[in-house]
């Protein structure tokens, strides 16, 4: 009988069980798919001669975190690559907004637009490197992270205090409208916004916007060498030989749970994996709450508001093996791993306007990610791996492209929305088309059936608004690991601090296993839970 079972190999899965295995415990870990990584994996199913990333492409979050670094990945084979340049932006009339991590390349591209540009944001990254050691332990440390936001509300006064904390919660647009005279800052803040699903007039996407723009900056958008695979891979031998076990192509879908207490699972098959200290869940909110514990484990609070849970965007996405390196008008984008095809802050608007009015895009933004040029092993010489993603509504009421996509996502509506992408690259790349050697669809269906904690494709564990972030997160009051079951915790994407390959969840998830091993008395959060009825009444003591 192990310590713990991990149900789920992604990488927050792994990340916890890591660190279990670090301080003695012994772990085992059970995944449904065929093969570990969760949305971390690539595979050759272009093209034989193509590694394509089936999700995840590129792990600033990763490159930035103490968890990931504390693990010293690469004594385990390991090792990051990364573009010439680490985002473009290119408009149609050929100007293009770049990031780089030299700063000063960075503002040179922001002066092209506006004279005065550069300087802006030098005063941005001056901010960051202000704060950013508080910043990155608040953000990667559990919920609520009192020294770091005590350390960081210090900075903030001496960075411009409330002048400041205004920039950061506001809306994107009218923070790059502060900011920045021309289009070009504007563009590079309100593109990484829509990394996550923050429209450009959402309060707190400036934010967001900065912090990503900020770690592109300082850490680039670096990718695995051989394939986002390769990440994955190295967290499983670092398991194995710490002792940790891994199995794969074995459904969880009961937790087992005695006198309020976690002690194990039961599989598909019927079989069970016991645990004689700890389950941790790397799996979303809905499949944990919804299905996985029956409902007499939970309180009906926690219930009504798993009803009010909010998944982030759907997405679609495509991969394709290229004959030649894609034929960009704006010669800078040619250099970038990353590129941002939206022609304009008003395109953006445009874009999640129509996802918040249940229609598919007719203009979709698209991230497109040029895999060779961030990692030559991707493909031949002289040829790409690329992709794009875009996002579209969960509930298709209109197609805004008036192609007649109801969101059945059928193989006749996968191929019109992949034609649909590629005219959109081919407005900032014409010829673009002429260079496709192999292309593959990946619809919402298909991204939830490779891995069932996207569904349809929603990449973050829900959405990013701060009406579902830090004490809403995923539920309100429940921001950290421990769940109202003694022993299981949450140590997915749904946890605080939400997606992005960084391993946080899952760290926060094992240290709160450990904690509660030591300290067997009930959390403060499992007590307020735990002493509440199926009507969500506080029960006396």
């Amino acid at each position: 009988m192990p310590d713990a079972v991990v149900i789920g190999a992604g990488p927050n899965g792994l990340v916890a069980a890591n660190l279990l295995a670090d301080a003695g415990w012994s772990v085992a870990v059970v995944e449904e798919q065929p093969g570990p990584g969760g949305a971390v994996r690539h595979d050759r199913g272009v093209d034989p001669d193509f590694v394509n990333d089936l999700f995840s492409s590129f792990y600033p979050l990763a490159a930035a975190s103490p968890v990931v670094s504390g693990l010293r990945l690469e004594e385990h084979g390991l090792r990051w690559s990364h573009a010439p340049h680490v985002l473009a932006h290119p408009l149609s009339d050929g100007r293009c907004a770049v990031l780089d991590r030299r700063v000063d390349a960075t503002a040179a591209s922001l002066d092209a637009f506006h004279d005065g540009d550069g300087a802006a944001w030098h005063r941005l990254h001056e901010i960051w490197e202000r704060l950013r050691p508080d910043i990155l332990d608040a953000l990667f440390t559990p919920f609520p992270p009192l020294k770091a936001t005590g350390r960081l509300a210090l900075r903030l006064r001496t960075a411009g205090g409330l002048r400041l904390a205004r920039t950061l919660v506001l809306p994107v647009r009218r923070m790059g409208a502060e900011e920045f005279g021309g289009e070009g800052g504007r563009l590079l803040l309100a593109g990484n916004a829509l990394h996550a699903d923050l429209a450009p007039e959402a309060a707190g996407s400036g934010g967001f916007g900065w912090l990503m723009s900020m770690l592109g900056q300082t850490y680039g958008f670096p990718v695995p060498a051989g394939g986002a695979g390769a990440l994955t891979d190295a967290l499983v031998r670092r398991l194995r030989a710490h002792g940790g076990t891994l199995r794969c192509g074995l459904r969880v879908d009961r937790v087992l749970v005695r006198d309020g207490r976690a002690v194990g699972v039961r599989t598909a098959d019927g079989g069970t994996v016991t645990a004689r200290r700890a389950v941790l869940a790397d799996v979303s909110v809905p499949a944990l709450y919804g299905e996985l514990v029956e409902p007499e484990h939970l309180p009906g609070q926690l219930l009504a508001d798993l009803r009010r849970f909010q998944w982030d965007f759907a997405t679609f996405k495509v991969d394709w093996a290229l004959d030649g390196p894609v034929p960009w008008h704006a010669e800078q984008a040619a250099r970038a791993g990353t590129v941002h095809l939206a022609d304009g802050v008003d395109e953006l608007t445009r874009f999640a306007a129509q996802i918040a009015m249940r229609q598919v895009p007719d203009r979709p933004f698209c991230l497109f990610g040029q895999m060779t040029t961030a990692d030559a092993s991707r493909s031949p010489r002289g040829t790409e791996s690329a992709w794009a993603y875009t996002h579209v509504p969960h509930e298709v009421a209109a197609d805004a492209g008036d192609e007649g996509l109801t969101g059945a996502w059928d193989p006749e509506e996968q191929e019109l929305m992949a034609d649909r992408v590629e005219r959109q690259v081919e407005r900032f790349a014409p010829g673009f088309r002429t260079l496709i050697r192999a292309r593959r669809v990946l619809a919402p269906p298909t991204l939830q059936a490779l891995d069932g904690n996207l569904r349809a494709g929603a990449i973050n564990g829900g959405t990013a608004g701060i009406h579902q972030q830090l004490f809403f997160r995923p539920l309100p009051g429940t921001g950290r690991p421990e769940t109202p079951v003694r022993g299981l915790f949450l140590a997915s994407a749904g946890a605080h601090p939400g997606g992005g390959v960084h391993g946080a969840p899952g760290a926060n998830a094992a240290r709160a296993a450990l904690r509660r091993r030591r300290s067997p008395g009930l959390s403060g959060l499992q007590r307020a839970l735990t002493h509440r009825d199926r009507a969500g009444h506080v029960r006396p003591d």
